[in-house]
């Protein structure tokens, strides 16, 4: 099936400007089977989404549609076709 990882601003230096990546993955798919796909296709962008352990970088949202599964299943979490997984880094200031 088809998912598409949507790229904010802050992070589309690592993937030549694209705001969104198509990936096919399969059709049981889990979040942390959309990033182990990423890795593959782009692994400058993945580094920044997840550490060397396999986690998601503390300061990394994932959303997946309009849900934010950081503090749920978070990699287990079911995906469905034509969703949008979107991935989020904090801004921070003062």
């Amino acid at each position: 099936m088809r998912i598409a990882v949507v790229v904010p601003g802050a992070l589309r230096q690592f993937t030549a400007g694209e705001s969104r990546i198509e990936l096919d993955v399969p059709a049981d798919a889990t979040v942390g089977t959309v990033l182990q796909t990423l890795a593959a296709d782009r692994p400058t962008l993945h580094r920044r989404i997840q550490d060397e352990a396999g986690g998601l970088r503390r300061h990394v949202n994932v959303f997946v549609g309009d849900t934010n599964v950081r503090d749920a299943e978070l990699l287990d979490t079911p995906v469905r076709a034509g969703v949008d997984i979107t991935v989020l880094p904090s801004v921070s200031g003062g």
